[in-house]
């Protein structure tokens, strides 16, 4: 679970927010930001490209954003894209504080074989995201979930996940992943069963 990959944004301050300004800003190639959690929300933009790395990924990133000589650290919050040409319309920022818990979906990445898909079980991924408080420093890239033990039948729940760096915001009955009888399996056992 490394720490999150993060990238630096040079924005420009907007004054004027309104319809017009923005578009002019769309036709110039830059999108138009706004950064909460801080005393009132900042209204920047920023050059389309340098959101390219936070766009096709799955990954959760943090952003240095530089505006005029002030750098505020930040995780993306939420992304607008054109219905039609997928040109990005809008980006929600929120800033983050060292000392301020933070809550936030993060990834999860299945590891090992399990030993009852081995045997012809069928692997259901329930949760591809959890979403985890901590402080800034400690979230993490992604989140690890070891499935080898599991047999048919298992189902790993959140709680064996538990980490010290973050919280998880779901009840402990909370399935991430289960394996379950296939159709296949199931028919072997029925004729073994009706062999014997």
């Amino acid at each position: 679970n490394k720490v999150m990959k993060s990238i630096t944004i040079n924005g420009s301050q907007r004054e004027i927010v309104g319809k017009k300004a923005t578009k002019a800003l769309r036709n110039a190639g830059k999108v138009p930001c706004v950064l909460y959690g801080g005393d009132k929300p900042v209204h920047f933009s920023a050059d389309e490209k340098s959101f390219k790395p936070l766009v096709f990924t799955p990954d959760v990133f943090t952003a240095t954003i530089e505006l005029n000589g002030a750098t505020f650290t930040a995780v993306l919050q939420d992304i607008q894209f054109h219905p039609v040409n997928d040109s990005i319309l809008h980006v929600d920022f929120y800033q983050l504080f060292d000392d301020k818990m933070v809550t936030m979906d993060i990834p999860v990445r299945l590891v090992g074989t399990s030993k009852g898909v081995m045997i012809g079980g069928a692997l259901r991924h329930n949760l591809r995201k959890l979403k985890v408080k901590a402080l800034p420093a400690n979230l993490p890239d992604f989140i690890e979930a070891d499935i080898t033990e599991l047999e048919i039948g298992n189902k790993l729940y959140v709680t064996e996940l538990k980490n010290d760096a973050y919280a998880f915001l779901h009840p402990d009955n909370t399935v991430v992943a289960q394996v379950r009888m296939s159709r296949n399996a199931a028919k072997a056992t029925t004729e073994e069963e009706a062999e014997a």
